[in-house]
């Protein structure tokens, strides 16, 4: 065999040898993502049993705060003015804003989860949205209770009959409606249905701009589209509140705001930022990476392999680096200097 054969025939080895090791380290996603329900659902679900626990507890409440009697506001003779609107049924109706707030959600989740196969996405994700409903019930329930506000049918509630009656000295009305109907009726601010959607769209907006990458700085206005899309439909459940008579304005107003303001709390607890260069995955998941890594450093380039071909979109933390911006996942500082972030 000639040298230059000899060579070639070397060359090529070294390729083949080369080609072994990068598939080696780059491995498959179902193989480097695959943290099942079977495999790590038993200890994801022990290091958060005090939350569970605290979700019962929040349903306990909100189970009695539905039952306890609200605030009986004074309502005059001036004021049935305003309170006159006709009687309508719900647009919305009760159980469709549970399968608006928590089963539409769910769905989602479960479908990305089949997908990635990363239960510490799947169990903070659902964890976060289910305290996001309640928390927002929790406290919509409560200030109705408080401010007993009647809604703008108050008048059809108290007299089903259409005649007035008012307490002689205080001039207070004298409802003779169905005591549960008239219960309801002083239950207008804020807009349970409104928090409540915006409770769990609004985190399921969150949970996808994180997925998708909105802020990617590509300037795609499709995937803005896909996020504002649950905003939209939680606004309008707020407006059929409205246009249904059952509450005012400023009641769906406040509970957008409320519903809204809870589930960033609730989504930011569990999940980067969703413009962060990590904000595609939960916390407790770098977290388990970084713990991973220093258990055994032999798995660092494992490690590094999912962060780098699976999840993270290397071309756009190189971007974010030219400008910067601050990556807070403990497992990228470590290895910062190796993928150039």
């Amino acid at each position: 065999m000639t040298k230059v054969k000899k060579n070639r025939v070397l060359l090529v080895l070294l390729l083949w040898i080369e080609d072994s090791s990068v598939r080696e380290v780059r491995m498959p996603e179902i193989q480097l993502g695959a943290h099942t329900v079977r495999s790590h659902g038993v200890k994801v679900a022990r290091t958060h049993m005090h939350d569970w626990i605290i979700l019962l507890l929040l349903i306990v409440i909100e189970v009695i705060l539905n039952v306890i009697e609200p605030f009986h506001r004074f309502v005059g003779v001036d004021m049935m003015t305003d309170l006159k609107y006709p009687m309508k049924d719900n647009t919305v109706p009760f159980w469709a804003v549970p399968m608006l707030a928590i089963m539409l959600p769910v769905f989602v989740i479960l479908v990305y989860y089949f997908i990635r196969k990363d239960v510490y996405d799947l169990h903070h994700a659902i964890l976060g949205l289910l305290f996001s409903v309640l928390i927002t019930g929790v406290i919509t329930d409560a200030i109705k209770d408080a401010v007993g506000r009647p809604r703008p049918d108050f008048f059809w509630r108290c007299f089903p009959d259409g005649k007035r009656v008012f307490d002689p000295v205080t001039k207070d009305v004298m409802c003779t409606g169905i005591k549960s109907v008239i219960k309801e009726g002083h239950k207008s601010f804020p807009s349970g249905h409104t928090s409540w959607s915006f409770a769990g769209l609004g985190f399921l907006a969150l949970y996808l701009s994180g997925k998708i990458r909105v802020f990617d700085r590509q300037g795609h206005v499709a995937k803005l589209c896909i996020v504002f899309l649950p905003l939209l439909i939680a606004a309008l459940v707020g407006i059929s509140r409205v246009d249904d008579y059952w509450h005012h304005w400023q009641d769906v107003f406040a509970g957008g705001l409320l519903g809204l303001t809870v589930s960033s709390f609730c989504y930011l607890q569990f999940f980067p930022a969703p413009y962060e260069v990590d904000g595609w995955g939960p916390h407790a998941y770098f977290q388990m990476l970084a713990e991973s890594r220093n258990v055994n450093p032999s798995n660092g380039s494992n490690v590094q392999a999912e962060l780098e071909s699976v999840y993270v979109d290397s071309q756009h933390c190189r971007e974010l680096s030219r400008v910067n911006t601050h990556d807070s996942s403990p497992i990228l500082e470590g290895t910062n200097g190796r993928m150039g972030y």
